[in-house]
């Protein structure tokens, strides 16, 4: 049988790859739209749907790791959905606020507030949890 933890971990992990995917399409579809292989070619809207998912790409695997490594030590349940939440919901309102409004908004600054929150918790839980 698996432990909870670990299907926890797996139901944050399916959907933050889902939100990469998401945002993969988004930056392929824009591609294709301009006819650029590499690059944005000067397009802003292609340059923006390539740093959201890219963002995302640079946040989402060190999340994952840790829900991962979370669920390992056994952790209980609760903190890995707060984790995994607190991660999803930051990288969606992040990219959301990149590709549909411009500059430095509220929004982006909640979701990287959230994305930082989410892997405050789990670097002191996975330090907390190795030592006890």
């Amino acid at each position: 049988m698996i432990p909870s933890t670990i299907q926890a971990a797996a139901l944050w992990g399916g959907l933050l790859i889902l939100l990469l995917f998401v945002l993969s399409g988004t930056a392929a579809g824009r591609r294709r739209r301009h006819r650029i292989a590499i690059g944005d070619g000067g397009q802003p809207d292609l340059a923006v749907a390539s740093r959201a998912f890219g963002n995302a790409a640079e946040y989402i695997p060190a999340g994952l790791c840790g829900l991962i490594l979370l669920a390992l030590l056994g952790v209980p349940t609760p903190l890995i959905h707060t984790v995994g939440a607190l991660l999803l919901t930051g990288r969606l309102i992040h990219a959301l606020a990149l590709l549909y409004q411009s500059g430095l908004t509220l929004a982006r600054a909640t979701g990287m507030t959230l994305t930082w929150l989410a892997m405050l918790i789990t670097g002191v839980s996975l330090i907390a949890w190795s030592v006890l």
